[in-house]
């Protein structure tokens, strides 16, 4: 969080999509395939095109579009779709995730199951389903893109020439029966493994439980002066610096909590009368810094206006990770940033969300070396936030919805520590002296320790945590 200048470089590294040309040919489909058209007449046609065309990847890369050819609407919530591949080994186990989808990749699951008939060229498959949130699709509409991909857990390469569903000459979408579709438990489109049926038993499924070391806090306090907060790995700061308005405090006082619906929400208070002396700014940080890979996840509610007073000042609403820039440029600094900027800023007019994955920095002269995503409108209100790292990209989504995916050269070499704050950047967005304040609102934050959660799996995570009363855990080791 230590953005103090106008000038501010980002230097965002273009992400290239190669696409080898010269792949193995088409591979024969299956010889059902009229037949399977033919049912697709009365449902469902799945389309299939990949992004990863080679015998081996780092990472499957399947992306699907499903595309209704009935006279009735289907209920997406109803459609389950099965991609068949050969495990590498019998003790593989893989992850799923979601790059992007026009359904959102929130409304979008993925599990893996084992064929209760292995064949030559398939003994396990991904099953895609879809939360309600997904809608339906009329007659003739289709989903849209769902860029879809899985890897082996321990990331070793995967050898995808071998599986059922795969096509490496299928770099642009088309029908494609072998991957299945079923709709309220009926097939509706292509041909499983011989052997095998859509609906077939099979083995519990083989992705691995969304569990591993977590923290997990409700925000139930009672105030910033509350034991529980520094017992549970808090501070709520009160020393000076940066970043923000020369001559502020960090004022702890400002750091309340309250009920709302049911829920302990946290509010962090930044108010200023025009001057740094009367400028106050709010955080609370983790003490330890103990977090790297895994998911991170917060319910925030950034604020457009103020809450008292004339509004227009520069303001920046936060959700980040950080760990210390041990000196100018070095190389194992890390932080991962939301940051709302409702009134502009940083050479920006109006507002804007920023999210920033960054590799180094240097304050002076001023020099930054990462990577963002951007959205120019209002974010007022409340919003899911997510982040996840693994060790191949820093995935960010907000309220479901892919926002942003960065590079491998922007992931940590070292632990970091968690942050929520409310700053002003300058004083130049608004002259008056007036007395103003902002409110940013905290409903919960989640770290899941080297797991890969999709925003549905966080969502789930915390009902199921409130569902049993549990306002606070940490399992997450030290160090």
């Amino acid at each position: 969080m230590r953005k103090t200048s106008r000038s501010r470089i980002r230097t965002a590294a273009a992400a290239a999509a190669c696409v080898a040309l010269g792949c193995t040919a088409l591979a024969a489909l299956p010889s059902t395939a009229g037949a399977a058209a033919a049912a697709a007449a009365d449902g469902l046609v799945v389309q299939y095109r990949t992004s990863a065309s080679g015998a081996t990847a780092d990472q499957s890369e399947p992306w699907l579009k499903v595309r209704n050819t009935g006279g009735t609407s289907v209920p997406l919530g109803d459609v389950k779709l099965r991609y068949y591949f050969k495990a590498d080994s019998a003790s593989a186990s893989y992850r799923f995730a979601c790059s992007w989808a026009v359904k959102g990749c929130g409304n979008i699951t993925g599990t893996f199951g084992t064929l209760a008939n292995p064949t030559a060229d398939a003994d396990r498959y991904l099953e895609i389903a879809f939360t309600p949130g997904a809608g339906s699709l009329a007659p003739g509409a289709d989903t849209g893109d769902m860029q879809l991909r899985f890897h082996r857990a321990d990331w070793q390469s995967l050898r995808q020439s071998d599986d059922y569903s795969f096509g490496a000459g299928r770099t642009a979408y088309g029908d494609w029966p072998r991957i299945t579709a079923q709709s309220g438990g009926v097939t509706a489109w292509g041909e499983a493994p011989g052997g095998n049926g859509p609906t077939d038993p099979t083995d519990p499924p083989t992705d691995p439980p969304a569990d591993g070391p977590t923290l997990f806090d409700d925000f139930d306090y009672s105030g910033h002066t509350d034991p529980r907060i520094a017992a549970h790995g808090w501070s709520v700061r009160s020393n000076s610096g940066g970043p923000g308005v020369p001559g502020a405090v960090w004022a702890p006082e400002n750091v309340t909590f309250s009920s709302q619906n049911g829920n302990a929400v946290m509010n962090l208070e930044t108010s200023t009368a025009g001057t740094g002396a009367s400028t106050e700014h709010t955080e609370i940080l983790t003490q330890a810094t103990k977090f790297r890979n895994g998911t991170y996840a917060a319910r925030v509610k950034f604020s457009d206006a103020p809450r008292s007073g004339p509004d227009g000042d520069h303001l920046v609403q936060t959700f980040f990770t950080i760990n210390d820039l041990k000196a100018p440029m070095a190389d194992d600094y890390a932080e991962y940033d939301f940051e709302y900027l409702p009134n502009g800023g940083w050479g920006e007019p109006a507002n804007i969300l920023y999210t920033t994955s960054w590799e180094t920095y240097r304050p002076d002269p001023w020099e930054a070396v990462n990577q963002h995503s951007e959205v120019r409108h209002s974010y007022a209100g409340w919003h899911d936030l997510v982040v996840t790292i693994d060790d191949s990209a820093i995935t960010y989504y907000v309220d479901g919805q892919h926002f942003g995916t960065h590079g491998a050269a922007y992931l940590p070499e070292r632990p970091m520590s968690i942050n929520f704050n409310q700053w002003l950047i300058d004083l130049a967005g608004q002259s008056s002296t007036t007395p103003r304040s902002y409110d940013q609102q905290v409903d919960y934050v989640l770290h899941v320790k080297d797991r890969v959660l999709s925003p549905a799996q966080v969502s789930a995570r915390v009902a199921t945590y409130r569902a049993a009363g549990t306002a606070f855990q940490d399992t997450v080791p030290a160090g």
